[in-house]
């Protein structure tokens, strides 16, 4: 099988794909074929060395992955060959095999291909965590989404509107802000030529109640001004780069709230509540409430190119590897 070995830290050019043996079983794992890595900015960080957790070299990045069972360990139960999974793994995706263990795999119900399977859950479970559980949003709220073409800014629009909030989409470039649109988003602000307070404003008819921001950057303050009374600016990321530095008096004087937003430490520390989230997002999707948009794919080859594009968002929506 082949990998993609991660032997220094600092930028994606650096990573090597490797081959290796292919992967037999122990008697509690379950071996599956990678059909597709997702590719996500905590794996960019982790293979520059500016992740919070910093494993040891060499290590393969990728921690979300979809594929098709292809061994099962002599004590495993429950699992067939042929069975169409997904799993967050932590590290280890970006290969064509990846051993398991049961409890870390989910089943894809029939609705959704592999490759979206794989480029799901770290976008639409931070989405649905941060405006339903984190944000308490309720229907008829409008809610302005920063960085609306990208995977996480997608899933929010998609699950804003199954919540039947009004997401209003700011992106960049045209072909984000109609990606926007056709996954739900009521109407689309071009981040490039109009000013984002004042739109968001004027199309939520005074101000906007939510904010969603997985960039920050120079968009956050116009953001946080768009706010209404009692609004909540939901704080996903940095993908931007720059963390911004917001006046707390805009806070303070229109009694709004900064909600902090990291999915990924809290699903650690709770895994049945995060194993409920997941199993109620897949459910959805079979009833047809969410509709996740077709990742963008890149052979395993060219894992740098995937990276390098996803850091500069030169893609629209969510990258995978396909192995």
């Amino acid at each position: 099988m082949r990998v993609v070995m991660c032997t220094e830290l600092g930028s994606p050019d650096l990573l090597r794909v490797e081959d290796r043996d292919d992967l037999e079983p122990r008697a509690e794992q379950v071996v599956i074929d990678v059909h597709a890595a997702g590719v996500n900015f905590v794996d960019a960080l982790f293979v520059a060395g500016q992740y919070q957790i910093k494993p040891p070299l060499p290590f393969t990045p990728g921690s979300e992955v979809a594929g098709v069972v292809r061994a099962v360990g002599a004590d495993v139960t429950g699992v067939e060959v042929g069975d169409r999974v997904l799993a967050m793994c932590g590290l280890g995706g970006y290969a064509e095999q990846l051993a398991l263990l049961p409890h870390q795999l989910v089943r894809v119900p029939d609705q959704l291909d592999l490759a979206r399977a794989a480029s799901f859950t770290q976008s639409y479970c931070t989405a649905l965590f941060a405006l339903r559980d984190r944000a308490r949003a309720v229907a008829g709220e409008s809610v302005l989404v920063l960085g609306a073409g990208g995977g996480v800014g997608l899933a929010a629009i998609d699950v804003a509107r199954a919540l039947g909030l009004r997401p209003i989409a700011a992106a960049s470039s045209e072909d984000k802000r109609s990606a926007a649109l056709a996954i739900g988003a009521e109407a689309v602000i071009d981040t490039t030529t109009e000013d984002v307070k004042a739109r968001a404003r004027e199309l939520a008819g005074g101000g906007v109640d939510l904010v969603l921001d997985p960039i920050g950057g120079d968009l956050a303050e116009p953001a946080l001004r768009a706010l209404a009374y009692l609004g909540r600016y939901i704080v996903i990321g940095f993908a931007a780069g720059a963390i911004p530095r917001l006046p707390l008096n805009q806070v303070l004087i229109k009694n709004r709230a900064i909600i902090g937003v990291d999915w990924g430490a809290w699903q650690m520390t709770r895994p049945a509540d995060n194993q409920a989230l997941l199993d109620e997002l897949l459910a959805m999707v079979a009833a047809g409430t969410l509709h996740p948009s077709a990742p963008t794919a890149y052979p395993l080859d060219q894992v740098a190119d995937a990276l390098n594009d996803l850091l500069a968002r030169r893609v629209t929506g969510k990258l995978v590897l396909t192995p």
